[in-house]
């Protein structure tokens, strides 16, 4: 669902910690609401005092959101389901897992680990507000955070996807009908519906709140999260509709059986010209009719402009005994979410010895597209 990592900040249980931009946006905006409304509240606090424990909590807050993300990864890695990074971003935070669980039992327990981590630290500060007054700065400190930790776990609990609800829900599905396809189209509309519903709850609430001249806030916020989860429940749609299309398929069924190809030994300047004269993103690099490496397009951006002209394909491609590839007889789901874990776009296909094909990211559109015509022709 969220592809952008942003800057790392370190890692955690080995897992790679990043903040998007946006995140720093939403941190400066929610100190900035807490020391206003601290102001409000405690007239008798100074400004440092207000400032001091607005970003306190902002930093409580988002460290409470990386304990819900890590809760995710940890139930994760027991499965050995390899994480690739955990990112806090705009609307809270994700972790990345390299590929989806193998059982309905393992998607619910990876997702219901989040809410329960929330939960507990809701608990927790519940408990030491109770021990100090409810005036003082640790007790409203602790105030805000019981309650945010609380009101995070339940909204996860919301039954639409990319939610942790929507997931708890896909896990139930696809336990009940053994179909992890029928489940993620299921929890993916039931994250539509729901996305839709917020979107207009929003509105509406802004524009009641605009002609009562009123905080439309509290609106614009809870109609962005809809727009948000809308976007992503239409991302999970289009891949469940993907892996549908690709099921009973094999791997020589989307491959492309001439793929492009180059010489080792031209330089970058002239594979770029290849690149746009052909429009391919990646190209096998042989010798003498034999596979010695790949080179894409991402190659390019690894060497400075400049020196295109004087660096050749070998020296920039990924060689051969680095190259992962595909046999066409594999299952092309199976080698979907084998690219997917690796981040790989392009993978070579390999029969005794010899490449005969290549799986791209458009194979796969036009393997779709003829899919879709055999399942919806046209009339003469």
């Amino acid at each position: 669902m969220f592809r952008g990592r942003g800057i790392r900040i370190g890692k955690l249980l080995g897992i790679p910690i990043f903040l998007d931009l946006s995140w720093f946006l939403i941190f400066a905006f929610i100190t900035f609401s807490l020391a206003t409304e601290f102001a409000g509240a405690h007239p008798q606090w100074t400004q440092q005092q207000n400032w001091g424990l607005g970003l306190m909590t902002a930093l409580l807050f988002f460290g409470s959101v990386l304990f819900h993300e890590m809760s995710h990864s940890v139930v994760a890695k027991h499965y050995r389901i390899p994480v690739v990074s955990i990112t806090l971003f705009f609307f809270g935070g994700v972790a990345r897992i390299s590929r989806d669980p193998d059982k309905a039992i393992q998607e619910f327990n990876i997702a219901v680990a989040g809410p329960l981590s929330s939960y507990f630290l809701a608990g927790g500060f519940y408990l030491i507000s109770r021990t100090v007054p409810a005036d003082s700065m640790p007790g409203v400190l602790t105030g805000q955070l019981w309650w945010i930790n609380a009101v995070l776990a339940t909204f996860n609990l919301v039954p639409g996807f990319p939610l942790d609800g929507g997931r708890i829900l896909r896990a139930i599905v696809w336990g009940a009908t053994k179909s992890y396809t029928k489940a993620s189209r299921l929890a993916a509309r039931t994250g539509q519906v729901i996305a839709y519903g917020m979107i207009a709850l929003g509105a509406f609430e802004a524009v009641r709140a605009w002609q009562a001249q009123g905080d439309v806030v509290n609106g614009i916020w809870l109609a962005l999260i809809g727009w948000f989860l809308l976007s992503a429940a239409k991302q999970s749609y289009a891949q469940a509709e993907t892996r549908t299309a690709l099921e009973g398929l094999l791997v020589s069924d989307i491959m492309t059986a001439e793929p492009p190809i180059v010489g080792r030994e031209i330089s970058l300047e002239d594979y770029a010209r290849e690149v746009s004269r052909s429009g391919r993103g990646s190209h096998l690099v042989v010798a003498h009719g034999q596979l010695v490496g790949m080179i894409s397009t991402e190659a390019l951006t690894r060497v400075p402009q400049e020196d295109w002209g004087v660096t050749s394909v070998q020296a920039a491609m990924t060689p051969r005994d680095k190259l992962l590839w595909a046999e066409p007889s594999e299952s092309a789901l199976k080698l979907l979410d084998r690219m997917r874990s690796v981040g790989m776009q392009h993978m070579p296909v390999i029969a005794n010895g010899s490449v005969v094909g290549m799986v791209t990211r458009e194979s796969i559109v036009h393997a779709l597209e003829r899919h879709n015509q055999m399942a919806h022709p046209t009339g003469a």
